[in-house]
């Protein structure tokens, strides 16, 4: 007689999804990454699949090893393994496999989803929500409510479609993705766009004025009278008539140099960044700009 086929379920596939989806951070740290987490949102699936103790402590002891990726984008990796499980346990994969698959999934999941969800759709929707909210005082409220509930909500519906995706496909589609160079295009096409993003909200966002100016009385021969505080000179108007926000360009390139070459702290480029603001301020206070 045969044996019967072994399949998971509809609902402990949910159960697996949410565990990832709500506890993907929880356990982070230096020795396994995301290992732990992965490990408990594989651990329905691994009391379904399995028979004994023994096989559901090895299945455990496999996915609890080094793993780490972006969790929304990364979650088709939880669906590929899942299929592989199932395959694991119907005798057509080995324990080798899942292992292979999970470090090679590690690098396409993580440069995807960082350039997609972090790089760019987070980004945009943070830009469309700051612009609601500036745009006018009386509903300024209604960025903030926008993004609470389309953040969640698309996250959540993102991940369950990738799960689901990489479920069904399984190694098999996720191979001929990676064949067929798909899976580059798309990874050189989301950091392109998330760099578009980024400096749309570098021109948007960051202020960086320079208030040198020299304001004289001038005499206006036209109407014999005495103009007071003409400005005569505004090193800010000119640089912009010149070059339009050189200067928020060259700050957003001066910290990201100091950060991703000198791997200066965060803490220290604050730091910086007060100075230069506190000189730049009283250089405007020097000049009158400010009183």
């Amino acid at each position: 007689m045969s044996e019967v086929t072994k399949k998971i379920s509809p609902k402990t596939l949910k159960k697996s999804f949410l565990t990832w989806f709500f506890f993907n951070g929880c356990s982070q740290q230096a020795e396994s990454m995301l290992g732990m987490a992965f490990g408990h949102a594989m651990s329905p699936v691994i009391d379904e699949l399995y028979d004994t103790k023994e096989e559901k402590a090895e299945a455990l002891q496999r996915n609890i090893t080094l793993f780490n990726t972006e969790a929304q984008v990364g979650s088709i990796c939880n669906g590929i393994v899942c299929g592989l499980e199932e395959s694991k346990a119907n005798k057509q994969c080995t324990s080798e496999v899942i292992d292979s698959v999970k470090v090679a999934l590690i690098g396409p999941t993580s440069a995807i989803g960082d350039s997609l969800w972090v790089a760019t759709i987070i980004p945009i929707l943070l830009t469309i929500c700051m612009s609601i909210s500036q745009a006018n005082q009386a509903i300024s409220w209604m960025g903030a409510v926008l993004y609470m509930i389309v953040y969640p909500i698309g996250t959540f519906l993102l991940s369950w479609w990738l799960f689901r995706l990489g479920y069904r496909s399984g190694l098999t589609g996720m191979q001929s993705m990676m064949s067929s160079g798909r899976l580059d295009q798309l990874t050189n096409a989301m950091t392109i766009l998330g760099l578009i993003v980024t400096g749309a909200l570098t021109a948007s966002y960051v202020s960086f004025p320079l208030p040198i100016q020299i304001v004289k009385d001038v005499f206006d021969a036209s109407t014999g009278e005495i103009l007071e505080g003409v400005v005569l000179f505004n090193a800010d108007d000119m640089l912009n008539g010149i070059f339009p926000h050189l200067l928020p360009l060259l700050l957003t390139l001066g910290v990201y140099y100091l950060y991703a070459k000198k791997k200066w702290s965060p803490l220290k480029l604050m730091g910086v960044i007060l100075v230069l603001a506190l000189a730049v301020t009283g250089i405007g206070y020097l000049f009158g700009v400010y009183t």
